[in-house]
């Protein structure tokens, strides 16, 4: 299967050039087809996507809008895709929020992503110091060499299903007031209790230290003993339960905008499990729940912290996003029921296995 290049071209003259280097570089000997107009992006069901975008100074480029809203109108337009990216920017800037941006709208129109989706040249390529360090070579070569890498994952990436897969749900609400722990209730009963095991753990107040910050080599030494400096419940439930886990189901209401505390504590600390193994073949979903507006920001930001970062497998549709406030809200909203099936639904047809 080749594989379908997005690339829009550049606002300015040059600023796409180096990007359009690193692709050749990257795909060289592999068939693909490259895509530059929103008008171009039909009948790409099923393909394995690489958006690449040059972004310039000012992290625009007008033909990637054009893009981005095509794919926001039209919720099933990569129905059942999966992709990588590349973003390049002529500054330290907007690199990693335009591909946040960017996976959002893809996922929201049926796109999956693989974990670790994103290679990123910025203005200098600093951000590429230690893989260039790492691989005894200048900034440049590393980025061909991390587009190369990214594109071969691509072509080859399978998610594998699950006989009876287990589900490791994680949450820091009460379960007597939360709308978010409501919905996942109403969710696990649709998935029932045969052809899922499930994994329930409650970050509440007290039980999370956040990540301090330890040198590299301290924390990897933890790390490949599956452990942490600071032990605690990380250490002691959730390492052993993202182990086992084939899927983590994150329940975020939206705090200011922002995850909330002990769920980033918990991202934060699972850079110690990070360091010594990936995360490819766990999917992640999310049930996000905001009082007024900006469930958006928080999906936004577990794909940058979780896919993007932390290399979980971003199943299309990863997240229900609802906007409730009041206790009881959420299962009163217009159409509630309908979207809870359509979740419900959509979790099991990734992690399944009809053949088991």
């Amino acid at each position: 299967m080749s594989l379908v290049i997005i690339a829009p071209p550049a606002d300015r003259s040059g600023d796409g050039e180096r990007l359009e280097g690193i692709l050749a570089r990257a795909l060289a000997g592999r068939e693909t087809v490259t895509l530059r107009r929103a008008e171009e992006l039909s009948g790409l069901a099923g393909k394995k996507l690489l958006f690449a975008l040059p972004l310039g100074e000012f992290g625009i480029n007008l033909a990637y809008v054009r893009m981005l809203e095509r794919l926001r109108r039209e919720p099933g337009l990569l129905e059942g895709c999966v992709a990588g990216l590349i973003v390049d920017g002529s500054s330290a800037l907007y690199t990693k929020s335009a591909a946040a941006e960017l996976t959002l709208a893809a996922n929201l129109a049926g796109c999956a992503f693989l974990g670790r989706p994103l290679v990123e040249g910025t203005g200098e390529l600093l951000n590429l110091r230690i893989q260039a360090k790492n691989l005894g070579c200048g900034l440049e070569e590393a980025y061909a060499a991390a587009a190369r890498e990214l594109a071969q994952r691509l072509e080859e990436e399978t998610f594998t299903q699950r006989e009876r897969p287990n589900l490791l749900v994680l949450h820091a609400s009460s379960h007597h007031t939360s709308n978010t722990m409501a919905l996942w209730s109403r969710v696990r009963e649709r998935l029932g209790e045969e052809a899922f095991s499930y994994t329930e753990i409650g970050l509440r107040n007290g039980t999370l230290s956040d990540c301090s910050g330890c040198p590299y080599t301290m924390c990897l030494h933890f790390g490949e003993r599956g452990g942490c400096f600071y032990g605690g419940v990380m250490q002691e439930e959730v390492y052993p339960a993202v182990r086992k886990a084939d899927a983590l189901v994150m329940l975020c209401p939206n705090y200011n905008d922002a995850l909330s505390a002990n769920l980033t504590a918990f991202i934060n600390r699972l850079t110690a499990l990070f360091r010594q193994t990936r995360f490819y073949d766990k999917a992640l979903f999310a049930l996000v729940v905001s009082g007024y507006s900006g469930g958006d920001i928080l999906a936004r930001q577990l794909i940058a912290a979780m896919n993007m970062n932390k290399s979980f497998y971003l199943p299309g549709r990863f997240a229900l996003m609802e906007t409730a406030n009041n206790p009881g809200e959420a299962l009163a909203l217009s159409g509630i029921e309908e979207r809870l099936d359509r979740f419900g639904e959509h979790i099991r047809r990734v992690l399944v296995d009809k053949r088991a």
